[in-house]
């Protein structure tokens, strides 16, 4: 089979070589595009991540395309009903980074808590070794932080919750009652989580159902003074509506490592270029209120980089690995179409 990989590192390219040596492959750095679709013409199997987005007119212009394989947990850069309508099976990695993307968010948390960030600029700034109101912080033991999704990142989250002696609440669809009893924590409807919540942070997967999970509706019910967390997907949480809280002071501060239209802040040259500006107004507007709170001082912002961790990259290429050579074999694992 003609074996296709986009955003792939030179790095990647030497591991993914030792596996597939012989095989009909190619590896190119770019993203999959519309731009670039004649390089991957031929493929019955290709390997993306998140920055390429595979609608409706990549899958038709790849006649042969029998198998996508996102090295991302998120899959909703895939149109997977479309692709499962063309009999093309599509699989992620669904298992890495559990522990990783948990840290992070506690990260985050930290640097909000306790003025971390706010520290080191001021010190590298002035050189003054001294301290002030800004500076002060709270601490996390007897705060209460509420987990959106409680999968195996918000697991982790939680059992981290518990080894600072804080109380946690949890919103989740499929609530797991066992797991709560043995880990000291109740399950409640997310309008109490917000409610309830010193801090909040999202663990839920993108779907088209949970799209703007958080908007100003629920903002409005929101704790004051909470903290804000997402290291999830940024189409989770309606852009307006955090800027509205962090304006309002309903939201004290916000730590988010993915921004709602991401993409395209990465491809900004790209939108602005653009000949077909009318499909482009949704992605302006969402564009501009990035940049508003990538500029607010009580925001920090990272640029989706929650997974990355060496241990989580070495997961997700080997299990990148299986996944191909399960569908060549004719036993494809981890779909989720």
């Amino acid at each position: 089979m003609k074996i296709i990989f986009f955003e792939v590192s030179k790095g990647e390219e030497s591991f993914f070589s030792q596996y597939f040596n012989g095989a009909d492959v190619a590896f190119y750095e770019e993203k999959l595009s519309e731009d670039n679709i004649g390089k991957a013409f031929n493929a019955e199997i290709v390997s993306v991540f998140v920055s390429s987005a595979i609608d409706k007119k990549i899958i038709d212009a790849l006649p042969n395309l029998k198998f996508i394989s996102t090295r991302s947990t998120g899959f909703d850069h895939i149109d997977c009903d479309y692709a499962a309508s063309k009999g093309i099976k599509v699989s992620n990695v669904s298992g890495y980074g559990s522990h990783t993307v948990a840290e992070f968010a506690f990260g985050l948390i930290l640097n909000l808590s306790r003025k971390i960030l706010v520290a080191n600029n001021y010190i590298k700034e002035s050189s003054d070794y001294k301290f002030f109101s800004a500076m002060e912080g709270f601490n996390l033991y007897g705060r209460t932080l509420g987990v959106v999704g409680t999968g195996r990142i918000g697991k982790n989250v939680v059992k981290i919750a518990n080894g600072f002696g804080m109380k946690v609440v949890a919103y989740d669809l499929y609530p797991d009652m066992a797991f709560a009893k043995e880990n000291n924590f109740t399950y409640k409807k997310l309008e109490e989580v917000l409610t309830e919540s010193d801090i909040v942070t999202i663990h839920t997967p993108y779907t088209k159902e949970n799209h703007h999970l958080i908007n100003k509706e629920n903002v409005f019910l929101m704790k004051k003074g909470i903290y804000f967390i997402n290291t999830a997907r940024g189409e989770l949480v309606d852009t307006d509506a955090l800027i509205f809280g962090l304006k309002e002071g309903i939201i004290a501060g916000a730590g988010v490592d993915v921004l709602e239209a991401e993409r395209e802040l990465k491809e900004e040259v790209e939108i602005l270029a653009s000949s077909d500006k009318s499909e482009k107004v949704k992605d302006f507007k969402t564009l501009l209120e990035d940049r508003v709170l990538i500029e607010m001082p009580n925001v920090i912002i990272t640029p989706h980089i929650a997974f990355y961790s060496k241990e989580a990259e070495e997961e997700i290429k080997k299990t990148t690995v299986e996944n191909i050579k399960s569908f060549v074999d004719g036993k494809p694992i981890n779909l989720v179409k």
